[in-house]
């Protein structure tokens, strides 16, 4: 067996493939993204038109997951809505990661005073309610799309630092950092070159588990009116619409049940692949 076959990259790769759910949690996922990509070009139905006598339209041949309240095809919508919705958990989970990674390799390559002081600032944001914190963000700033994502990826990095941080604790005392310290390698290659690099396992792990957060909370913010707004359209968005249009006379059931189900689902595959790469690369349980 070749070294690079031995290598623990190779291996929790190798580990996560054995894992069935997740793979197959996977290739849903593959399917749902390409299908926000693809569906919105290829249907027959615009959904930016409007047709009022097709208004609130059961599903059927013509629309396979009906119409909303203005007309327009829900299969359409809601994978337009699937793609804001992955796109603003994928960017803020991004903007979540650098914050995360660059503040917690800080405190802990410097260690001491400096870095209780950034834990401490760390503890407090915690203890805020940080939806409320995304909330006053957007109250102030708008409700575009990149003050969304923008603002949710700026109160979810916490985490990332502390795992960061503790990496980089035990990474500085290594042999390899000993050595390129030794050899006069300033401060923040050590961090760039040497530290960092051997904590993306850990990050990327919780990276795929803070998508489907994030996305939640997009969600739960558009539903009650304080996320995406047009011209965008997010699987928030519509099951809001569709709980507008809620009553004991007639059910618009597909209006909620299509849109809801996808994001359920893309929530469920987004965990469970989660679960699988931290359980490939958790190396003590093995």
């Amino acid at each position: 067996m070749s070294v690079e076959s031995r290598s623990p990259t190779r291996l929790a790769l190798r580990r996560f493939r054995r894992n069935g759910r997740a793979m197959a949690c996977l290739v849903l996922l593959a399917v749902v993204g390409l299908s926000t990509l693809v569906v919105p070009w290829v249907s027959p139905h615009d959904f930016r038109v409007q047709a009022l006598e097709d208004a609130k339209t059961a599903p059927s041949a013509r629309y396979w997951m009906g119409t909303d309240t203005n007309g327009r095809d829900l299969m359409v919508r809601s994978f337009m809505g699937g793609r804001v919705s992955f796109a603003v958990g994928l960017l803020a989970t991004g903007v979540s990661v650098l914050i995360g990674v660059a503040y917690g390799a800080v405190a802990g390559f410097l260690r001491g005073r400096v870095d209780a002081v950034m834990m401490r600032f760390v503890d407090v944001l915690y203890g805020l309610p940080h939806i409320f914190l995304v909330i006053l963000a957007m109250d102030y700033f708008g409700r575009s799309f990149i003050v969304v994502f923008a603002a949710l990826g700026a109160f979810s990095w916490m985490t990332t630092a502390r795992i960061v941080r503790g990496q980089v604790l035990s990474l500085r005392e290594k042999e390899f950092v000993e050595a390129a310290r030794a050899l006069g390698a300033p401060g923040g290659t050590l961090v760039v070159r040497h530290m960092i690099p051997n904590v993306l396992g850990p990050v990327v792990v919780y990276a795929t588990l803070t998508v489907p957060s994030v996305m939640l909370q997009e969600a739960f913010l558009s539903f009650l009116g304080l996320g995406i707004s047009e011209p965008f359209t997010s699987w928030g968005v519509l099951i809001n619409e569709g709980a507008n249009v809620l009553n004991p006379v007639r059910v618009y059931w597909w209006l909620i049940v299509f849109p809801g189900g996808l994001l359920a689902a893309t929530l469920f595959c987004l965990n469970a692949v989660g679960d699988g790469l931290r359980d490939a690369f958790d190396v003590q349980q093995r």
